[in-house]
């Protein structure tokens, strides 16, 4: 497998610039276009650019975590975003916000922001599981 020289240097200064324009993304997404979904098509595009240019081994190493165990630690949060609102006695997947104001500039964490997290890990877990299978095999 030859992979160019110029590819491999450009790789390295893409797949950083990626994966934070990925959490720029997973973070805006609640309040504005972008979320879990669109943050983790451009994660999993930067792993998938790494894969072709350095192989799987170092792209297992980058994650530290099976792809299929992204899958089910995505699908957990996302259920337990939805169980919270149950728990506060309002419908299933009722957006939940702590703290519930915003005065003063304090950041507000909510069940959507949880949410986008889980569908996050379940879009990269899935497309991670393919690349690298596919590079593989």
């Amino acid at each position: 497998m030859m992979v160019s020289f110029i590819l491999r240097i450009a790789t390295r200064m893409l797949v950083g610039l990626m994966l934070v324009f990925s959490a720029y993304l997973l973070f805006r997404g609640h309040n504005a276009p972008g979320g879990g979904f669109s943050a983790a098509l451009v994660a999993a595009t930067g792993f998938s650019l790494f894969a072709i240019t350095e192989g799987t081994g170092p792209v297992r190493q980058a994650i530290r975590i099976d792809p299929v165990n992204l899958v089910a630690l995505g699908l957990l949060l996302a259920i337990v975003s939805g169980l919270l609102a149950v728990v506060d006695g309002r419908a299933f997947l009722t957006g939940l916000w702590w703290p519930a104001s915003s005065a003063g500039g304090t950041p507000v964490i909510g069940t959507p922001l949880i949410f986008d997290v889980g569908v996050f890990f379940v879009v990269l877990g899935s497309v991670l599981t393919l690349v690298l299978h596919l590079e593989e095999g």
